[in-house]
């Protein structure tokens, strides 16, 4: 990548793994499967008398030949094909050689099909010999208790084997920033212990590589790195990703140079599989280590890797131990209670407990519940829809909620970190948990914002800073972490109540489907037998009709027969009525825009109110328009104006008034009269199937018009509903959805 077009926003984009040359302390030759030589470093003629750069093309043996090794003519052929039969060869790294003289080691790697030699001095500068310390530096660390004296004691330990001016363990945070944890320096040196570096010090891809490449020197700021050069007609780049020579970034270098630092050596720390952190040696002139001794650096780095991962499990065991106990008492609360909520949050142990968070929620079937400390309901109602519409990985977290929800800088002090998880996201039913803010003052190394630079030709400088003075900085609006403990017990959890609601929904669907057979099975005999009476109820009626023409028949005879004429028709009416009440649960609602108006007045039309024999005024408010089945809408104003008009009976003058009003999602019709009214301990029950009040016993009715109205409104998904006194009347209240079809 050009340096013109580098700045603080694009350094992660740079190919540091082809920069097209190598550091200048060593040589590269690059060979392919025929061991026909495709890349040479430009500095080949520095370190081999006689050779020039013109061995693009040409046989391994010509260079074998221009080395002149002294243990035999084709040692570097010989290396390859024992490489070619052994998987482990590579591992066996640095072989030994003579080049022109002076002792050599040879690194091969293997980037797909092409074979690496990269060539390196055996010696380093000032005869470091850390193989023979490195035994006792691993037995003095591993002697440490904790993690904070272990690091410390690494960094000292390195700097005695390896010399360096400065050592620091340096760790990164999720973020990608990192911090000085640990120090060893020369007198005189200022301290950085403590200090942070923001990410773009060590961008991602440069990260990758650090667990790729365990340890990484550069010799010297400010040698000029030799070039990479190919046939013309070989326009693929050289990936560098396994090479030891690889030069450096120039904004990396020019970072150094910042710093004035003119070497350094990195050792990686893998935590878990991933880049914990560094041991980051800084020497303020050139410096070189050999392969043997870096490989023995290397080494010291597993050791820290190995102890820095013990250390935290048994850091971390306890608060486990503790919250897998928890756990388990929890999976009984789901096994044991038919109530999903009740079982992890109104028993002893609760969703809270798993975590070391200060506040919790649940939203689970439409119910919102809160533990501990937590935003408001109209907060957590803002952020809830943000996390539907933003959130879609099932398990999520954030330390820093205000940078990614900025409304929620409003209640940071309560919910600066969340971590929530997904029950089901098309029932929006989450369980979230909150960290309150942690104030923190960060010490950076210089100002991390500070923007590029342009020198007097115009050319852009990317430096991290220029100036490394203590920059401190007021953090807000974050939490604590979410410690590794805490994600694997609510990803625990998680499992175990999906478990039980899945357990849960279908023992409730199995209990659905025998209710459904029993309902069906119910409806059908109803209707049978309903419908089977009606042969034998019509006889008795003939029958004693017929009887009832003989004038020879007695007074009282008479009587008897017209009483079963009466009590026959009366039957034949319920008859009629259950039939009507089975039967809509085999209808289809036809849904249509119905002008409620004109079938309220054809109904009372049709009562003929002078056949009462006494006064009765109806009076009528608006009447919107319904959307509904005009069939069932009928009967239900026909059933409620007919009650009310029925159940006025003891009134010399009855007061009926009609009216409906729209709402925002619905329509509310009501019909009022001056009756009889309803008891307070009956209002439950009017509605079920032949419920009849103790006052209306002398009403002519079957107990089952109000269910059949109950039954075509529930139908419809609206609602019924009676306010009532009394003596005084009552009030009948029917809600339906507004100019909208509900499945």
């Amino acid at each position: 990548m050009d340096n013109e077009k580098i700045d603080v926003t694009n350094c992660d984009l740079e190919l540091i793994h082809i920069p097209g040359q190598i550091q200048a302390h060593g040589f590269l030759i690059v060979l392919d499967h025929n061991l026909i030589i495709r890349f040479v470093s430009d500095n080949l003629p520095q370190f081999i008398l006689g050779a020039s750069n013109n061995l693009i093309n040409e046989p391994l043996a010509k260079l074998e030949l221009l080395i002149k090794n002294r243990k035999q003519p084709e040692f570097i052929m010989q290396l390859i094909k024992f490489g070619e039969a052994d998987e482990n060869f590579y591992q066996k790294n640095p072989f030994s050689l003579d080049v022109s003289g002076m002792p050599f080691h040879l690194i091969l790697s293997k980037i797909g099909p092409l074979q690496l030699l990269e060539f390196e001095p055996a010696a380093s500068d000032d005869n470091v010999d850390i193989q023979s310390k490195v035994g006792s530096s691993i037995m003095a660390m591993l002697g440490d208790k904790n993690i904070t004296s272990l690091v410390s004691n690494a960094a000292i330990q390195v700097k005695k084997n390896i010399n360096y001016d400065r050592v620091m363990v340096y760790k990164f945070a999720e973020d990608g920033h990192g911090e000085v944890i640990a120090e060893a320096k020369n007198d005189g040196l200022e301290a950085w212990l403590g200090l942070h570096y923001p990410a773009s010090d060590i961008p991602k891809q440069a990260r990758e590589l650090y667990k790729l490449n365990l340890t990484r020197i550069i010799a010297d700021v400010n040698a000029a790195p030799a070039k990479i050069i190919t046939s013309a007609n070989n326009p693929q780049p050289l990936n560098l990703t396994n090479s030891q020579l690889r030069a450096v970034s120039p904004i990396h270098i020019q970072y150094l140079k910042n710093m004035e630092v003119a070497s350094s050596f990195s050792i990686s720390l893998i935590y878990k599989g991933e880049l914990w952190g560094l041991i980051a040696c800084h020497n303020y002139t050139p410096r070189f280590l050999d392969y043997k001794s870096r490989e023995s650096a290397k080494l010291i780095g597993q050791i820290l890797s190995n102890a820095l991962e013990f250390m935290e499990k048994e850091q971390n065991v306890e608060l486990q131990k503790l919250f897998e106990e928890r756990l388990v008492q929890l999976n009984r609360y789901l096994l044991k209670n038919n109530s999903i909520e009740n079982a992890i949050i109104g028993e002893k142990v609760t969703l809270l407990d798993i975590t070391a968070a200060s506040g919790a929620v649940l939203l689970f079937e439409n119910k919102l519940t809160t533990l501990g400390t937590t935003p408001t309901s109209e907060e957590l109602e803002g952020l809830i829809d943000w996390a539907q519409n933003n959130i879609t990985d099932l398990s999520w977290q954030t330390t820093n909620l205000s940078a990614l929800y900025p409304p929620a800088a409003a209640f940071k002090d309560v919910a600066s970190g969340m971590l929530l998880f997904t029950i089901s996201k098309q029932l929006k039913e989450y369980v979230i948990w909150f960290k309150p803010e942690v104030l923190q003052t960060v010490s950076w190394a210089g100002n991390p914002n500070k923007p590029v630079t342009i020198d007097e030709t115009g050319l852009k400088h990317l430096s991290p800073r220029h100036s490394f003075e203590k920059w401190v900085q007021d953090v807000t609006g974050t939490s604590l972490q979410w410690m590794p403990e805490e994600i694997k017990a609510v990803t625990r959890l998680k499992d175990e109540l999906l478990y039980a609601i899945n357990i849960k929904a279908n023992a409730i669907r199995l209990l659905n489907d025998k209710l459904r057979e029993a309902y069906e099975e119910l409806d059908t005999f109803s209707y049978t037998i309903s419908h089977d009476l009606k042969s034998p109820i019509a006889a008795i009626k003939g029958y004693s009709d017929l009887m009832l023409m003989k004038p020879e028949l007695e007074t009282d005879m008479q009587k008897a027969l017209k009483r079963i004429g009466e009590r026959a028709g009366k039957m034949n009416n319920m008859v009629n009525d259950i039939l009507n009440y089975t039967h809509l649960t085999r209808l289809d609602i036809q849904y249509k825009d119905l002008n409620a108006g004109a079938m309220i007045e054809d109904i009372i039309t049709d009562l003929d109110l002078d056949d009462f024999k006494r006064k009765i005024k109806i009076t009528l408010g608006p009447l919107p328009k319904l959307y509904g089945d005009k069939v069932m809408i009928m009967q239900v104003f026909s059933n409620l104006i007919n009650n009310a008009v029925k159940y006025s009976v003891n009134e010399e003058s009855a007061s009926i008034h009609i009216e409906g009003k729209v709402k925002e999602k619905e329509v509310i019709y009501s019909i009022k009269d001056n009756g009889l009214g309803i008891a307070p301990e009956n209002m439950t029950l009017i509605f079920g199937l032949f419920k009849r009040m103790d006052n209306v016993h002398k009403i002519d009715g079957s107990g089952v018009g109000l269910a059949i109205v109950k039954r075509i409104v529930e139908k419809h998904n609206g609602k019924i509903w009676v306010e009532s006194e009394l003596g005084k009347g009552s009030i009948f209240y029917v809600s339906f959805k507004k100019g909208m079809l509900i499945s």
